[in-house]
């Protein structure tokens, strides 16, 4: 049973204020601040281990090795310490200064282009606000539709805040 069948109606049904129509705001602001904290867990599928390794030109053994850790959950990401936490490997914070941009955004995984529409985030409208406190991102920018924001919670591979 998916997700939505469990539930008739989501909380972000409702009107957005600012417009009167249903969905939530959502910019990037590139400020990393979903890319770093404690150690973390980004879920890697077999094709997405391929799509990266093509990318960096490395092999496939190669990429893991370098690029991956063995958890629990599977093979994850590899994170290295900075000031601000433990930063993805692919976290890139010189290039643009004040900005924090993904060195692989074209082909980052899907629980990174999934952000913030991941199943726990929302779930309620307390944890969306919960979320906000760490993403100035969200309830910016553009309205997203329910049917999109639907489309990416189901594209989230797990849920990797629970």
């Amino acid at each position: 049973m998916s997700y939505e069948s469990r539930q008739s109606r989501d909380w972000f049904e409702e009107a957005d204020p600012a417009c009167g129509k249903p969905g939530l705001r959502f910019r990037c602001t590139m400020c990393g601040n979903c890319c770093t904290g404690p150690e973390g867990y980004v879920h890697l599928t077999d094709e997405e281990h391929s799509a990266l390794a093509a990318r960096l030109n490395l092999s496939k053994d190669d990429f893991l090795r370098d690029y991956t850790r063995e958890t629990v959950f599977g093979r994850s990401l590899k994170e290295r310490a900075t000031p601000h936490g433990l930063d993805c490997i692919f976290l890139d914070r010189d290039s643009i200064p004040g900005k924090a941009i993904c060195g692989v955004y074209e082909d980052r995984p899907a629980q990174c282009r999934t952000w913030p529409f991941w199943p726990s985030i929302i779930a309620s409208r307390r944890s969306w606000e919960t979320a906000k406190r760490t993403c100035p991102g969200i309830d910016t920018g553009p309205l997203i539709p329910p049917s999109q924001i639907r489309i990416q919670r189901d594209r989230t591979p797990r849920d990797p805040s629970r």
